[in-house]
């Protein structure tokens, strides 16, 4: 009994273990059918369509982004290529080519001494002092071997800062913009920071470092006579003072500058070096010693190390040419409560008419185009302007310390224009250069992007927002008007038009 009690129990056992197997076996060939199932799209047409639909949508977005992009690449070159051309085109004309005589000797400012101690050197050559980090000076009387700085220097002329079409401007930026700074030193005097920067070849440039971003706008509730002085608006101004014909604005142009290895690291000043610091983010920064916006709340940082700045030619030194400041007759109060006389006379030019020396020659004119380039650029700041005394009265003013040029696009400040506007004087040569630059073949904004996208700055952004470009167009408009309301004040127009270019055939 109890052996078939057993061997019951053994097949038992088999057989509930052939069962467990044979469930195990179907579970495991049911999972394996549903897994195989699942990964033949073919077997489900609809979801391979929409994958493959998919697929083919994110392919042609990719595609339709890229040719987009490409595409307005494209328009974007297309768009600068056409505003050179117009800028081309601008220098070109007849109004900026006009045929002038050869200067005679004395309307040159500088000149090259050829007398006979100069003969008996037995190579002609200046020697320099072998100061460290400055070139050995290899020139002599042939302009060939000057540096372009010096070329500039004595390149100026009794009626302008340079010539039209000058083959050395290209090369006097060039080295501004690139070449190695040995020093730098902060500038004595003015209301904000600013340093005199050097080169091996002697050069000098003024460098002013940027302040405020190029979308900013001034402070509405800042006067004019504290409002920050911006690096973009001394190369704007350069380029518009440029394209008016006026051509004397010193040369000017942007450049990025390593804090520490550009300044700090080479300055002798040492009241400068003491203001360097590093800010809370790393940033290295400094602010220097002045009137206005020198404390550690208005530092200039870098980012880290570099920032940007404008680079303007030095003028030879007073010892070589000196000039002579004047007081602006149409200079503002700089105060908060009080106007200037101007500003409450109507008869106030007739006054300045008998006054020298704007009671003859050309100087009541040439600070009326001062006035024009002002107003365009909203520059409220002119309180003085400088001549080269060796050209007495008859000569044209300097246009430069532009700072507070281009501070507000929304907003146009009428009496820029005052000496214009009471004195209703103009030359003709600006009349007609104002109304070439108001048609759509020579527009002033078009043509004065396509001049600021040749510095070197551009490639960080443009120097000018579109607002400030659109503002000149519409500012432009205005001073042909107010042109246009004193013709028609007058019954001759010789009593408004200065006619500087009487050989001209044009209207």
């Amino acid at each position: 009994m109890r052996v078939c009690a057993r061997r019951r129990s053994r097949t038992l056992r088999l057989w509930l273990l052939i069962v467990f197997l044979g469930l195990h076996l179907l579970v495991v060939s049911l999972v394996l059918s549903i897994y195989h199932t699942s990964c033949e799209l073919h077997s489900y047409p609809d979801i391979q369509t929409s994958i493959s639909f998919s697929v083919q949508n994110a392919s042609a977005s990719i595609s339709t982004m890229t040719a987009a992009g490409s595409d307005t690449q494209e328009v974007e070159m297309d768009g600068t290529a056409y505003d050179l051309a117009k800028l081309e085109a601008l220098y070109s004309h007849p109004l900026y080519n006009l045929p002038t005589p050869p200067l005679p000797d004395g309307d040159w400012l500088l000149k090259v001494r050829t007398g006979k101690k100069e003969e008996e050197r037995s190579t002609q050559q200046w020697l320099s002092a072998n100061e460290e980090d400055y070139d050995p000076i290899l020139w002599n009387a042939s302009a060939e071997t000057h540096p372009p700085w010096l070329r500039f220097h004595l390149g100026i002329s009794r009626w302008q800062m340079y010539q039209h079409k000058d083959p050395n401007l290209s090369a006097l930026t060039q080295q501004m913009a690139s070449h190695r700074i040995v020093s730098a030193v902060q500038k004595s005097g003015g209301t904000q920071l600013k340093l005199v920067m050097s080169f091996p070849n002697y050069g000098q440039a003024l460098f002013k470092p940027m302040k405020q971003e190029r979308h900013e706008e001034a402070n509405v509730n800042l006067y004019y006579f504290s409002d920050f002085e911006r690096h973009n608006a001394e190369i704007a101004a350069f380029h518009l003072d440029k394209i008016l014909g006026f051509r004397r604005v010193p040369p000017v142009v942007g450049r990025l500058v390593n804090v520490i290895k550009e300044i700090k690291d080479i300055t002798t000043d040492h009241k400068l070096v003491t203001t360097f610091f590093t800010s809370p983010v790393g940033n290295a920064c400094f602010y220097g010693q002045c009137s206005y916006y020198c404390s550690t709340e208005h530092a200039i940082c870098g980012r880290p190390l570099k920032i940007e700045g404008s680079m303007a030619a030095m003028l030879p030194d007073l010892s070589l040419a000196p000039r002579r400041s004047w007081r602006s007759p149409w200079r503002r109060s700089y105060s908060r409560s009080k106007l200037a006389q101007w500003e409450t006379d109507s008869n106030y030019c007739d006054s300045i008419k008998k006054t020298p020396p704007y009671d003859r020659g050309t100087r009541l004119v040439d600070l009326i185009d001062v006035s024009i380039l002002d107003f365009l650029m909203s520059n409220m700041d002119r309180h003085h302007y400088e001549t080269f005394e060796k050209f007495g009265n008859d000569t044209f003013l300097i246009h430069f310390d532009n700072g507070r040029a281009f501070g507000r696009h929304s907003n146009d400040e009428p009496s820029i224009l005052a000496p214009l506007v009471q004195c209703c004087r103009v030359r003709r040569s600006t009349l007609l250069r104002l109304h070439l630059l108001s048609l759509q073949s020579y527009r002033m904004s078009d043509v004065m992007r396509a001049s600021l996208s040749q510095d070197p700055l551009a490639v960080v952004a443009p120097l000018l927002t579109e607002q400030h470009l659109s503002a000149l167009d519409r500012r432009l408009e205005t001073v042909i008007q107010t042109i246009q309301d004193c013709l028609q004040q007058h019954q001759h127009h010789s009593d408004v038009i200065h006619d500087d270019i009487a050989d001209y055939p044009g209207a």
